[in-house]
Formats: structure tokens, C-alpha cells, sequence
């Protein structure tokens, strides 16, 4: 009988993460994510998009970088803690829960609900979900490291 663990049973589960690096990492993360944000609306004002358009203001998109960033990681460390093979699950999931994400912005293409929405701050608003997105997932991987070596 064998000793070695493979890496799809419970033992080639990571550690835990020290809670103190984990929480400098996720506030680097959204550091990250924001700056990014902000050049990105600089770039969709400079394409057409109202000064205006509420989404676009660093209040708006700043809190929903860092709620974003926290409950992505939330679901990071649950699916790392349960699941007996984290990264293949999490390389099928993170696509289209991105996608799904986009629902609330296209939706503006097709409403009059939001005022000063064009397409210039719609389309800012796409692209700041994967620049979010980009951000999270390498900040997960070093804050909250897979510890499974299938697909390596």
C-alpha cells in the first residue's frame, strides 16, 4: 500500500494561509484593481463617456472592486478548502461567473435607467470587470495558493 498522496486527495490540500499575508496580498489586490479602474475611466472619458456617469466615479468603482475582490475571495477559499481538485474547477468556474458579471452593464445598453450611460462608459464599465478579474486571480493565487499540481 502507498504512502504518497496523489494530488487529488484530501492531504495535497494546501495550508492554511497566514490571515495577516492573506489580508496585505487582497489589499494589494484591490489597490491593484482600482488603479487599473481609474486609468480605464480616464480611457472611456477620453472615448466619449460622461464625467457624469455615476458607475464611473471612483466612489462607485472602487467599493465594488473591493466587494468584488472579498467575495471572490471568500469563494476562493471555500472551493481551495472543499473541492479535491481547486484548480480545475476554479479554471471552469472563473470564466463565466466574468461573464455573468457583464449581465448589469449590457443591460444598460437596452434601458434608459442609468443616466449618461453611452456606450464609451458601458464598454468601460466590461473592461473593468476583467481588469478586476485579472487582478483577483493572480492576487487568490498568492494570497490564497492552490495546492493541487494537476495541470502544472
Amino acid at each position: 500500500m502507498s504512502t504518497t498522496s496523489s494530488p487529488a486527495t484530501p492531504s495535497a490540500r494546501p495550508a492554511r494561509s497566514k490571515p495577516g499575508r492573506v489580508a496585505g496580498l487582497l489589499i494589494a489586490g484591490i489597490v491593484v484593481a482600482s488603479i487599473a479602474n481609474a486609468v480605464i475611466t480616464l480611457v472611456a472619458r477620453a472615448a466619449g463617456a460622461s464625467a457624469d456617469f455615476q458607475p464611473l466615479q471612483p466612489g462607485a468603482y472602487v467599493t465594488f472592486t473591493v466587494l468584488g475582490i472579498l467575495l471572490g475571495a471568500a469563494g476562493w477559499a471555500v472551493i481551495r478548502r472543499r473541492s479535491t481538485n481547486p484548480r480545475a474547477l476554479l479554471s471552469w468556474l472563473v470564466p463565466p461567473v466574468l461573464v455573468v458579471s457583464f449581465v448589469p452593464d449590457l443591460m444598460m445598453f437596452v434601458s434608459d435607467y442609468t443616466p449618461n450611460a453611452n456606450t464609451a462608459g458601458i464598454v468601460g464599465l466590461l473592461v473593468m470587470h476583467v481588469a478586476v478579474a485579472a487582478a483577483a486571480v493572480a492576487t487568490y493565487l498568492r494570497a490564497l495558493p492552490l495546492g493541487d499540481t494537476s495541470g502544472s
